[in-house]
């Protein structure tokens, strides 16, 4: 059974909106929505490297404290660890926390959490530009098709256009679109947001590519959920 990441009202807002936009210009809008954009297994490698090259790091830095808690733990019937046998127990320790660490970032909100702000944009862009080749490029006759792209869990968006508006339309300018999206995704409006974003996105079209006597409706009005 399939998985909902919008109601069915989100999913009528948004439809609406995109009808309402295209009825003024020759530009086509995408709409899609996405759970999430990445599962981020390579930051977890890299948070879970860093923590167990940091316990390592500490022991090797303050050696007699450590060695002194392990002759305490073992009521000092230990016997006087050799050099290779530290090591061995500093090596042992890094890989108990860097398994440790793993386990913890299994848990997905966290790992997120934990990705830098840098690295979800990216992430959020690549997959927009992926399904804007995938289903928008070269899709009109005009070439003046655009997505719009919202990752839910990064609270991130991307409008990916086709070539004909990328070549009049800086990125920029659809920042009143962004803003608008984003501000109601946080209050938890997901479909207002896209639906607004793509009141803003119809007026930039409508102003470069007004609606001529032909203009067949190339591509899905309905919002796209993946």
């Amino acid at each position: 059974m399939k998985v909902s990441h919008v109601s069915e009202a989100d999913h009528d807002l948004v439809t609406v909106a995109v009808a309402a936009a295209e009825a003024h210009t020759s530009g086509e809008i995408v709409t899609v929505v996405a759970a999430q954009s990445n599962d981020y297994d390579d930051v977890a490698l890299v948070w879970a490297s860093v923590i167990a090259f940091l316990a390592m790091s500490v022991i090797a830095l303050f050696p007699e404290f450590y060695q002194g808690l392990y002759y305490r733990l073992t009521g000092g019937w230990g016997h006087e660890l050799t050099a290779n046998e530290w090591l061995g127990t500093v090596i042992a320790v890094g890989v108990l926390k860097w398994i440790g660490m793993w386990l913890i970032l299994l848990w997905r909100p966290l790992r997120l959490a934990l990705t830098p702000r840098a690295i979800k944009a990216g992430r959020v862009r690549a997959r927009a530009v992926d399904l804007f080749k995938v289903g928008t490029e070269a899709k009109t006759l005009g070439r003046t098709g655009v997505l719009l792209y919202l990752s839910l869990k990064e609270h991130r968006a991307d409008i990916v256009a086709d070539e004909a508006i990328a070549a009049k339309v800086a990125p920029e300018v659809w920042g009143d679109a962004m803003a608008a999206l984003i501000d109601d995704v946080r209050a938890g409006r997901p479909g207002a947001g896209m639906a607004a974003a793509v009141t803003q996105m119809g007026v930039v079209l409508a102003e470069h590519f007004p609606k001529g006597d032909e203009n067949p409706n190339e591509l899905p009005d309905r919002l796209i959920e993946i």
